[in-house]
């Protein structure tokens, strides 16, 4: 098999997996997960800038303010996506999750036209005007609009235009939004843990280290995915990037419905076909499209 292929394929299947890590850590609440992801991610980054020597970047940012102010909007971006799958998986909305990421990438045709002129081929307009049938479809259905999957989309979606723009790399990226992060992580778990209110202050009153090892492996977990998908990504082509990235929400879909037995009225399940339609159209008209400029 093709190493970038098996790369962005292994990084799609972690994040498919996500929700049963977010499920095992489920008593801990949500904004504590992200503040714990956010300080062991920027950890485990430091670790990695440390055996590769790369620190060069590091230098540079004092002299460029616009780099630094746009690394802190993607961060916030990417702490409002964080909290918000967390929360939506320890509450049983998996499905309105897995929603946001097959919706994602018609977020990012619109995104593309709006903010980079970029010129959407009439098929990918079609694509995002199913998409959008569906969503409308899903929001007169339950009589409201299915907030949860429009913030992860929307959210994902500026972070992914900052970060195209952006002039770091995937490593040196995440550990600069982490970096900036972590002064407010650690000052929320200083108070938590300081109040009596924090998993880790309930993991030494009761001598259980388990919570603690799975908050932990948080870094990692964030980290090397990303680490996977960047490598992945400078090898193979985007159309193929593109069909390979409907893993992670069909996973989170499957999971939703069968092992966590989240309900999937079929009134719903039309929204869903809509945008799974959608994004059928779409990456078929993407692929003949490469196949013909090749």
């Amino acid at each position: 098999m093709n190493r970038g292929i098996a790369y962005a394929a292994l990084a799609y299947l972690a994040w498919g997996l996500f929700p049963l890590y977010f499920k095992q850590i489920a008593e801990v609440p949500s904004l504590e997960v992200v503040m714990h992801r956010t300080l062991w991610c920027l950890v485990f980054m430091l670790g990695v800038l440390a055996f590769t020597k790369r620190w060069a970047w590091l230098r540079e940012l004092g002299q460029s303010p616009k780099v630094l102010a746009a690394f802190l909007l993607s961060a916030l971006l990417l702490s409002v996506n964080w909290l918000v799958y967390v929360w939506a998986v320890q509450t049983d909305h998996v499905l309105d999750a897995s929603l946001g990421y097959f919706i994602n990438p018609l977020v990012n045709v619109a995104l593309g036209y709006v903010f980079l002129h970029e010129r959407p081929r009439r098929l990918q307009w079609v694509s995002v005007a199913m998409a959008g049938a569906g969503v409308l479809w899903l929001t007169l259905q339950t009589g409201r609009l299915p907030w949860v999957a429009l913030v992860l989309a929307i959210s994902f979606g500026f972070y992914g235009l900052l970060r195209k723009v952006a002039k770091l790399g995937a490593l040196e990226g995440l550990t600069l939004e982490t970096m900036m992060l972590t002064p407010i992580a650690l000052a929320a778990l200083g108070w938590w843990t300081w109040t009596g209110q924090s998993a880790i202050s309930a993991a030494l009153n009761q001598g259980e280290t388990v919570t603690m090892g799975w908050l932990l492996f948080a870094g990692p977990l964030t980290a090397i995915p990303l680490l996977l998908f960047a490598a992945g990504a400078r090898r193979i082509p985007m159309s193929t990037l593109g069909l390979l990235q409907y893993i992670s929400p069909s996973m989170q879909f499957m999971l939703g419905v069968w092992l966590f037995n989240e309900p999937l009225q079929p009134s719903r399940l039309l929204g869903f076909a809509l945008i799974w339609s959608a994004l059928l159209i779409y990456s078929l008209e993407g692929w003949l499209h490469g196949r013909k400029r090749g």
